[in-house]
């Protein structure tokens, strides 16, 4: 990534800064820090495309978030965001599909597949499938490629067992997920790295087939 100090010095002041008027001052440092990380989102984007089509017409700025935060029903009323993030997946980043996210923050900076909060549609969905076949979803959150990078899967559990699901079910905690997202983090140092970009194609390309799967489910 090019400039990565650049764009860590601009997020921390921001965080100590997360006003209009301070933005407006440094409007010039922040369209150069998201030009820089438009420009790797491409190159990422054309490295997924080699082994995921679904990503393959997608451009940065179909995928790259705003910073300018919708804090009409937030009790946080900072106007910014104090990250880049880019979610790539078919149809960009509100595609609703399976997909790969790069998060840059300082000292939070991660990578990840999967999906989130999706709807309670292709979340039942998910739940059927995982219960009705469980084998080829363990084996793929089982796969050694894809436990190098993945401990487990991240994201909020329900309480209790989902209803119409037998609650002895052996694998019970898998479906009271409601999101899906194996989750790697990084290290700020990483970003710097003249490897970062194969190092995060090496990580989407384990969660490849978990994506596969998933999508497979929501295309019905």
């Amino acid at each position: 990534m090019n400039e990565p100090e650049k764009l860590f010095n601009f997020l921390n002041e921001l965080k100590d800064n997360n006003n209009r008027d301070w933005f407006a001052a440094n409007k010039a440092t922040y369209e150069n820090c998201k030009k820089n990380f438009e420009a790797f989102i491409n190159e990422l984007l054309a490295g997924i495309a080699s082994f995921d089509s679904s990503v393959s017409n997608l451009t940065a700025k179909e995928c790259v978030f705003r910073i300018y935060k919708d804090i009409r029903f937030s009790h946080d009323k900072t106007p910014y965001k104090t990250n880049f993030g880019a979610y790539m997946s078919r149809g960009g980043r509100k595609g609703g599909y399976c997909g790969y996210y790069f998060h840059v923050e300082p000292s939070e900076s991660f990578l990840a597949g999967g999906i989130y909060q999706p709807s309670p549609e292709v979340a039942k969905a998910i739940r059927d499938e995982i219960y009705h076949n469980p084998d080829e979803y363990l084996s793929l959150i089982n796969n050694k490629v894809f436990k190098k990078y993945f401990d487990e899967l991240w994201g909020e559990k329900m309480k209790v067992a989902p209803r119409g699901y037998d609650k002895t079910f052996e694998h019970i905690e898998q479906l009271k997920f409601k999101s899906w997202v194996p989750f790697h983090q990084m290290k700020d140092a990483q970003l710097s790295q003249p490897d970062l970009m194969k190092y995060a194609l090496d990580v989407y390309k384990a969660t490849y087939p978990f994506n596969d799967f998933i999508n497979k489910i929501i295309d019905g």
